[in-house]
């Protein structure tokens, strides 16, 4: 294993996962690219956070220019029971299209650490849009790891998000329902 894009939607989980990688023996590059998160201001906070971390960790990190949120709002405009789905390909597949046009053996996400995303989902995601770019995805599940991340990041005193990042998780992590009463625990 030569060189991972890392796609990192947040601080907390990309502590343990730019380490997980390294110990496997790539040579790690950060990519944020997340149009989902809501509000703007949420997304640039996030955003300072990661770089903090990227510039503790010595991990170089790419930032996809601009704050495309019409591009997530397009992406999901299908269906409620896809939005994760849409959302997870909208995000992996620009990163599978960056470690190509960069060169890189491989891509994967910090999505895969935390334990409220749906794996088969992101599996599903990531292996289309290897597919597209012609780079390998590669799957581990560290969600057993989550608070090891966690545990790196808080002497750190880094800005903590409380919910996924999309507008739905938002108003879900206040209200605790979606806007029919029911949980919809896929954007957690």
């Amino acid at each position: 294993m030569a060189s991972v894009l890392l796609h990192v939607c947040c601080a907390h989980c990309a502590a343990y996962c730019v380490e997980h990688w390294r110990r496997k023996g790539a040579s790690v590059t950060a990519f944020w690219y997340n149009p989902n998160i809501h509000p703007r201001q949420e997304h640039e906070q996030r955003l300072g956070a990661m770089r903090t971390l990227a510039g503790k960790l010595e991990v170089p990190l790419i930032v996809s220019p601009g704050y495309s949120a019409v591009a997530y709002y397009r992406s999901i405009a299908n269906g409620q029971g896809t939005r994760c789905l849409n959302c997870f390909k909208l995000r992996l597949l620009r990163t599978a299209m960056v470690a190509q046009e960069k060169g890189l053996t491989g891509f994967t996400s910090t999505l895969l650490i935390s334990p409220h995303q749906e794996h088969e989902l992101i599996i599903e995601a990531g292996r289309d849009a290897a597919a597209a770019a012609g780079v390998e995805f590669l799957y581990e599940d560290l969600r057993k790891r989550y608070s090891d991340s966690r545990h790196i990041t808080k002497p750190m005193d880094l800005y903590r998000q409380r919910y996924c990042g999309c507008a739905f998780s938002e108003w879900e992590s206040c209200s605790g329902a979606d806007d029919m009463g029911e949980k919809d625990g896929r954007t957690r």
